[in-house]
Formats: C-alpha cells, structure tokens, sequence
C-alpha cells in the first residue's frame, strides 16, 4: 500500500512538505514515514525546461584543464579492443520468456530479491533482501550496462588516442540505443524492476540505470573531439524526454523520494544527464536536494548511514550510497558549487561519512552489522574523488591509490586522474 500526500509549494524556490508511507514491495521492512521540507520543483508539469542558449558543452565530471591533462591508463589498450568488438546493444533485441507488459521499445527487467513463494506456487513473489534471484530477466539491464560502459571505453580510447574509429563506434552505439528508430528505448523507465504476481515496475527500477552515467560523459567527450551533431542532437533530446519523465512522472517522484541510496542515485543521475542535455534548472534543484534533502535524511552526525545499516549487506550499501554522493559533489565542483565541505547544523556530511566508512572499507572483517555476502572485490570511488577535489588531497588519493580503481570504464577514468 503506497500513500503519498504533497502540499506544492506556492512559487519557485520554496519547498514542499511530503508526507509518505510505504510498505507492500519491501516484504519485512518496517513501515515508514518520513517528512522533510526539500526546494520546489522550477518549472510547472508538462513543460520540458527550456535549453541552454549555446549546445551544451559540460564535460560532467571532468574540468576543461582536467580533461587535457587526462593519462591514458595501461589497461585502456585492452579495454578499447573489448569495446569496440561490443554490442550494438538495444532493448529491443530481448524479450523475457512468457512475455511482459512492457512494449517492444520499452525497457524491462525484474526485481533482483524476489522470489517465488514455497507456500504458495504460482502466486506473487515474495521478497528475500540481499539474496539475488538467477532465474529473473536481466538481459535489458546487462545490454544497458554494457553500452554506457563501451562508449565510455571508446570515448578515452579517441580522446587519449585521436582513434576515430574508436569514436565512430561510440557514436554508433548510442544511434541505436538512443536514436535510431527500429531500436531505439522509450525514454522512460515505466517498466523497471517489476515483480511477478504484483507490479509491472517500480520506481526504483531507476537504480538500473546508472550506466547512462557513463554513456553522457564519454560522448560529452566526444563531443568536442570527434563530434557527430546529428546522433548528438536526438541524443540530447532524448535525455531531455528522459529527465523530464524521472521528475514529474509518478515513478521517477517515487525514486526520488525513496529515502536511501535511490533517491542519492536520483539525485546523481538527472544531474548528470541535466548537464549533458543542458536544463539548468534541474541541475540547480539537484544541488538544493542534495544539501536540503540528501544529507539530512540519510547521514547522522557521527558518519554513520542508517538506511543502509538496515540492509542485510549493509556495508556493500553503504559503500555504494557513498560513490553516488561523492559523484554528486564532484559534478557540483566542476559547476563552480562546494558541496564536498556541506554539513547540517548537527555536523553531518560527506566528509565525516567517510571518514567514519574508511576503516571498513580497509579490513571488512570489522564490520559488524549484517552483510550475508562479501563485499566485492572493488572498493569504491569515493576516497578518489575526494582526493582531487579537497585541498587535503594526499591522504584520500593514497588510499584510492593503494586500493586500485574498479575494473571498468569508470575506473580508466579516474585512473585518468589520479
């Protein structure tokens, strides 16, 4: 049972209240409410913001002397050869055994903890936190997944290396997930992370598409090395129909409001992609949630993330919900806005998370809370993004550095930068 109840605010820039409780699609998890006051929505429903006068030129991540100052990494070599054998990729080249509600262009997939229920075969699934089903469809998340990371891949590999051939099959594969119209995805997510016998999707299907995080930055990149005007113009527009669909849409409010880790990737994604497309707007309300809304709600003053503690792989949660924060005020930093040294009056923030995660991610064996599987082999992104925005850089870089960067194209990116 979902009940929601908004109080709009009467004019840009105040707030809103939200009252909210949510239980039926968490199977154990305790009802709860929550009320906060976060900055109001700029522009009425059903209008797209207009765009920035010039074409949007916002490298995302990275800075203008950043980018010239990019390493190629020893692995990109490797990497590129992987990528540019890859994909295309498209939702339209796979459709779940049995069928599904979704349409032909639609993205699809399935909740990961759900399970069939032994009491009751053939009835609504029911749900096991933390323990991942193998039998659910996951070929549209894994495709989505795998092109952000193959263009991001083959934008490195033209930038470092003035491939052309390299930016030609970047460009290639976001024309077929993004423009072309035989294969190209509905800009909205209407149908993700569905629950057989409940839901045909959920809000929180958005989480499955962090990839697209890195599709918009390597073809910011490309953009101004090898650009291609016409896929990048249907490709903006795209992400335009797109962020305009994750804020006013009910699913895309509903992630947004989540609480936990979903509403900081919300937060992380139409940031990015409002950068990439250039919707200043949304971008400007993703810096006020993140003050107003993100540090508040799930940061106590001693570093500790309670929303995530509660999951049964806590620290794997916790460590996730942090590289989506540290991303936020990276973005924010290269847009001229210190989100990095924000606290509540109380003392909570980033950097006193991290501060208090770091030793656990250091020696797992140390955490005490419930985590039913080992955290992975990578140790996040947080402590190097830290390290190249505070002036306090060396210790942050020298754990990223003695940790390594994750295996794929995020990690050559930082690798870039570090």
């Amino acid at each position: 049972m979902h009940q929601q109840t908004v109080r709009a605010a009467p004019g840009a820039g105040e707030g809103f209240e939200l009252n909210r409780h949510s239980t039926s699609l968490h199977g154990n998890r305790s009802p709860r409410k929550v009320n906060f006051q976060c900055p109001a929505f700029r522009y009425p429903v059903g209008e797209i913001p207009p765009a920035m006068p010039d074409p949007p030129s916002s490298l995302i991540l990275l800075s203008d002397a950043e980018a010239r100052a990019l390493r190629a990494p020893a692995r990109l070599e490797s990497a590129r050869a992987r990528a540019i054998a890859a994909g295309p990729f498209s939702v339209t080249f796979a459709r779940p055994d049995g069928g599904t509600p979704a349409g032909r262009h639609d993205y699809f997939s399935e909740g990961p903890y759900w399970w069939p229920d032994p009491q009751n075969p053939g009835g609504p699934y029911i749900r096991r936190d933390g323990v991942v089903n193998p039998g659910r469809f996951t070929r549209n998340h894994d495709d989505l997944g795998r092109m952000g990371e193959s263009i991001l891949t083959l934008a490195l590999a033209a930038w470092l290396h003035h491939d052309e051939p390299a930016a030609r099959r970047a460009w290639h594969l976001a024309e077929v997930w993004f423009v072309a119209e035989a294969s190209r995805m509905t800009p909205d997510l209407e149908f993700g992370q569905a629950i057989r016998g409940r839901t045909t999707g959920r809000g929180i299907g958005l989480i499955d598409t962090r990839g697209f995080l890195w599709a918009v930055q390597g073809l910011a990149l490309l953009r101004r090395k090898y650009p291609d005007p016409r896929i990048d113009t249907a490709v903006v527009e795209w992400f335009r129909q797109f962020v305009q669909w994750m804020r006013w849409s009910g699913k895309g409010r509903d992630e947004l409001y989540n609480g936990n880790n979903h509403s900081t990737w919300w937060v992380a994604q139409v940031a990015a992609y409002s950068l990439f497309a250039g919707i200043p707007g949304a971008v400007t309300q993703c810096w006020d949630l993140y003050r107003d809304y993100l540090v508040p709600h799930q940061f106590r003053p001693d570093g500790s993330q309670p929303l995530e503690e509660a999951r049964t792989r806590s620290l794997s949660y916790s460590m996730m919900n942090l590289d989506g924060f540290a991303i936020i005020c990276r973005m924010a930093k290269r847009a001229g806005v210190d989100l990095w040294t924000h606290r509540t009056s109380e003392g909570a923030g980033i950097l006193r998370t991290l501060e208090y995660l770091v030793p656990f991610i250091e020696e797992p064996a140390k955490w005490k809370l419930p985590q039913i599987t080992p955290p992975g082999p990578s140790r996040g992104t947080a402590t190097g993004l830290a390290g190249l925005d505070l002036p306090d850089r060396r210790p942050w870089l020298a754990l990223q550095r003695k940790w390594g960067t994750p295996g794929n194209a995020w990690g050559l990116l930082l690798d870039g930068l570090l």
